[in-house]
């Protein structure tokens, strides 16, 4: 019988490369996972995350604290804390920190692709190119 995996937030290393914090948690390379991976994003006030899309996984988001503006296909979605928003898979999509507190999201994408590098398509210049993508894969 397998046991559970249990990763701590802090023992993660955040990416930058796309603005906020965004840390993968629960990976094929963290845990085993085998059928999409978990992870948590930290924005300051006024701190974006450039627009991306998965050609190949859905998100799941669920606002922990704070709140976000989503643009999913060029339309705003305002998400506040204690409400989820579900990105289908194609959809661009980039967050925004509007408010005047700490956002925090908890975020799941599945099903994983069929390879980490063509988990996402970045479709604007990423702020902090040197900073790689959360690691996801082995």
């Amino acid at each position: 019988m397998a046991t559970a995996a249990k990763v701590a937030l802090a023992g993660v290393t955040p990416s930058r490369r796309q603005g906020g914090s965004t840390r993968a948690l629960l990976t094929p390379a963290s845990v085993g996972a085998t059928s999409g991976f978990m992870g948590h994003m930290e924005l300051a006030p006024g701190e974006t995350v450039t627009e991306i899309y998965h050609p190949f996984s859905d998100k799941y988001l669920y606002v922990v604290s704070g709140s976000v503006t989503v643009t999913v296909n060029g339309e705003p979605v305002t998400v506040e804390r204690d409400e989820a928003l579900f990105v289908t898979r194609g959809q661009r999509h980039r967050f925004e920190n509007t408010g005047d507190e700490e956002a925090r999201i908890v975020f799941q994408i599945a099903p994983l692709a069929p390879r980490p590098e063509l988990g996402h398509v970045d479709t604007e210049p990423v702020p902090h190119p040197q900073d790689g993508p959360p690691k996801v894969g082995g």
